[in-house]
């Protein structure tokens, strides 16, 4: 059996503003925090910033457990912080 690579596809816009508001309010308002986590811990770099990053990370797991309760595949991970460095 041949394993294909998976490839992402994009989904416009519009159809994930209509996919989002078929989810339960405290399902968007918990998409909606830990975007905004992941953002600020993504501009959050350097030694002086360890604090604001770990009241990001404990935003991000509030979010997350409120997304995996709903769909598991909802949670935000790793992968989904921009500009960070991968090691």
């Amino acid at each position: 059996m041949i394993a294909f690579p998976r490839t992402t596809v994009p989904v416009p816009e519009a159809v994930a503003a209509l996919s989002a508001r078929q989810l339960p309010d405290r399902v968007q308002a918990a998409v909606g925090q830990g975007a905004e986590a992941a953002r600020l811990y993504a501009a959050c770099r350097g030694g002086q910033y360890a604090e604001a990053r770990q009241h990001l990370e404990a935003r991000i797991r509030v979010a997350n457990k409120v997304l995996a309760a709903h769909n598991p595949r909802l949670i935000i991970g790793w992968a989904d912080l921009p500009n960070l460095p991968r090691s």
